[in-house]
């Protein structure tokens, strides 16, 4: 009896000592993020998807308040504490994790062909010869308008600038509406949603912002100052005190039904669905002559990348392929409407608002916001100052050529083009 008993517990211990082995072989990785609404998503769907895959590697999401995450994750990575992944803002602030050698270069990982030159450019070096963080979403520029006021007006959504403003002049001389939702108080949403939404059909998208980069346009040459003056009419249709109207104040303007557009990024989608009491729609930045190719800003927002201390860096590799890939770009574009997969396979989108906005990329060409490269490194800073020129020229307080003029002399006292 005491034989047997021996021999099942020495069975029970090898079972259980295998058990063990095994468990200990599973690799955990941890994401450092600043998306801390985005909680639930991985929770609840990107990471069982992932783990149901790779049944040895555990997924921990692990995010930080976002006006911490910069500086929290750099004291990590100085300590050797930081997490395996890291979720990567774009531009400068991933740009000097990589060069101070946090970030691992991960331009053949497999997947990364998946990505044009456009979606990459947040997250490579300035010459574009290392990539350092797989793509993972983006924000497009357009905007959105009440339905049930355009039927009710008779109106069509705008294709070019002349049908823009005639719309405008429409939705005013009705009275019911304020014909569009912005303030100028905030600066930034000036230049975001009026020059950064509308310039790219100006300066032609790419074309444009790297021959700003380049030196071989200033922002004084007429495609550069087009936009401004565009926007320097729009001030008959931003309704009485738009000149205080803060960020919020435009939000619930259109949300609550009195303005018929809204000038917009696509991250306001999930917001106004639960918000807006109305059928919504959107357009494309109206192009300036009919026929003329239409650019879009696809601006880059997000991405993920290595950890170049990481203690697991096949395990890493993997997760970051599946971000690569179209099962990756179909949860994640899904769970947040408006933030689109900058993966080369489509994704079908499910909320109808949010297709709208993806829909332009089959016709028009994608492009980033014009100051996000480079060009904001020296002071003064090209996209603070666009800030404030934006809406000094919505408010009437400067002419777009003198606007166009003074950024232009701000970039020339530090920046000098790479010869």
């Amino acid at each position: 009896m005491k034989t047997k008993f021996l021999a099942a517990l020495l069975a029970g211990s090898s079972i259980l000592g295998f058990v063990s082995a095994a468990s200990a072989e599973d690799v955990t990785l941890t994401i450092e993020s600043w998306r801390n609404d985005d909680l639930s998503i991985w929770q609840e769907k990107l990471i069982p998807a992932f783990e149901a895959k790779h049944p040895g590697i555990k997924i921990v999401f692990s995010p930080s308040a976002p006006t911490e995450y910069n500086a929290a994750l750099n004291a990590k990575l100085d300590a050797g504490s930081g997490g395996d992944l890291i979720t990567c803002r774009p531009f400068d602030a991933s740009l000097e994790l990589y060069n101070k050698g946090h970030l691992a270069d991960l331009t053949s990982l497999s997947g990364m062909e998946s990505f044009s030159d456009v979606a990459k450019s947040a997250w490579q070096t300035d010459d574009g010869s290392a990539t350092f963080c797989v793509p993972m979403a983006s924000v497009i520029h357009g905007f959105i308008y009440n339905k049930d006021a355009f039927d009710q007006l008779g109106l069509t959504p705008p294709a070019t600038e002349a049908e823009f403003f005639a719309v405008l002049d429409k939705i005013k001389e009705d009275g019911t509406y304020i014909p569009m939702a912005m303030g100028t108080k905030d600066l930034w949403e000036a230049a975001t949603m009026g020059y950064q939404n509308i310039g790219p059909n100006y300066w032609k998208g790419e074309e444009g912002r790297l021959a700003l980069i380049k030196g071989e346009q200033k922002l004084t040459d007429p495609q550069w100052v087009e936009p401004f003056a565009a926007l320097a009419k729009w001030k008959d249709y931003l309704g009485d005190g738009f000149e205080a109207q803060t960020y919020p104040d435009s939000q619930n303007l259109f949300t609550l039904g009195r303005a018929a557009i809204y000038p917009a990024g696509s991250w306001e989608i999930s917001g106004f669905n639960t918000q807006a009491q109305f059928k919504m729609g959107a357009f494309a930045p109206p192009v300036k002559n009919a026929g003329d190719t239409c650019y879009i800003s696809d601006h880059t927002d997000i991405a993920i990348g290595m950890n170049a201390k990481t203690p697991h860096p096949e395990a890493a590799k993997t997760f970051l392929s599946w971000v690569a890939s179209p099962e990756f770009a179909s949860i994640y574009a899904n769970a947040l409407p408006g933030f689109f997969s900058l993966s080369s396979t489509p994704v079908q989108m499910e909320d109808p608002l949010a297709q709208e906005f993806v829909s332009w990329r089959e016709k028009c060409k994608p492009t980033i916001r014009s100051t996000y490269q480079i060009l904001s490194r020296g002071t003064p800073n090209l996209e603070n100052e666009t800030w404030v020129k934006s809406a000094n020229v919505i408010n009437g307080t400067e002419t777009p050529e003198a606007a166009a003029a003074e950024l232009q002399k701000g970039l020339d006292s530090w920046y000098k083009p790479a010869k």
